[in-house]
């Protein structure tokens, strides 16, 4: 089976991997710079801290809301790095297990669909209420969907309708607060971190078009 006898932390190597190609390839047609790097490992960081700083907190974290943040900020494939890494880090203090491809996938997307929509919109993404929206719903369906998936097929080789059922509304609550949390952490602090990227992007040259 994929996720017996430790096979989650090959799945999670992959799914580092192939991000890591695609950023990789994407910086190099650019002919990127080390600042460009760091910039992502320090935003990377941020998500890290701010979810394990919240441990005793399972669904009022920052991290979606910093993974967000990076995507808009930085491209579709630093989003997606910013995702992955910070699930798969960030589970060296909570515990790998077969749910850590799930959250890689879960926050890894999270990060990519917010390059789909606001990168490069300046207008767009300094409107509070839209990346507010966006970000309770990215945290509640599309990281908590796949969250919840990851749950039925942990759980059951074969789900049935009623674990189906019975396992995405036992999740709607928890989700909820996530995507609450995450609309919150951006109200207050996606226009600083916004300023700051930007003056540090128009500073050194960085330009992302991914």
């Amino acid at each position: 089976m994929l996720f017996q006898a430790g096979n989650y932390y090959i799945v999670s190597v992959i799914i580092i991997m192939a991000a890591l190609i695609l950023f990789m390839v994407s910086f190099e047609k650019r002919k990127p710079k080390a600042r460009e790097v760091v910039v992502l490992a320090v935003m990377t960081t941020i998500a890290v801290v701010s979810r394990v700083v919240f441990f005793m907190l399972p669904q009022i974290k920052p991290s979606a809301a910093i993974i967000i943040i990076t995507g808009v900020m930085l491209g579709k494939q630093a989003g997606f790095l910013c995702g992955a890494l910070t699930a798969f880090i960030s589970d060296f203090a909570f515990g790998h297990g077969p749910w850590t491809p799930w959250q890689m996938m879960a926050f890894g997307l999270v990060g990519f669909t917010a390059a789909l929509i606001f990168h490069n919109r300046r207008a767009l993404y300094y409107n509070k209420a839209a990346l507010c929206i966006f970000g309770f719903f990215a945290a509640a369906l599309l990281y908590g969907i796949i969250m919840d998936t990851g749950t039925i097929f942990m759980i059951a080789g074969k789900p049935e309708r009623a674990l189906l059922i019975s396992t995405y509304l036992a999740g709607i609550p928890f989700n909820v607060i996530h995507g609450i949390t995450t609309a919150v952490i951006l109200w207050i602090i996606a226009a600083p971190m916004f300023q700051k990227l930007d003056r540090i992007k128009t500073k050194y040259g960085m330009y992302y078009h991914s």
